[in-house]
């Protein structure tokens, strides 16, 4: 499975790591993924993957 948001499609951040030597080594950032049911519009809760800050956004909706 991507390690994509499913529902804002959030993915990975690309950048260097910089050691203390100035040393440039290419990394990734992952989103934060977690599994969560959802209630869409017509009230059936469906399980999903998101990010924690989707999931912050989502219960400020009230779709939890």
């Amino acid at each position: 499975m991507a390690k994509k948001d499913q529902l804002t499609l959030r993915g990975p951040l690309y950048g260097n790591n910089r050691s203390h030597s100035k040393t440039i080594t290419r990394r990734k950032w992952n989103v934060n993924l977690q599994s969560c049911k959802i209630k869409d519009t017509n009230g059936k809760v469906t399980r999903i993957l998101v990010s924690t800050k989707t999931i912050r956004t989502l219960k400020k909706q009230n779709r939890f």
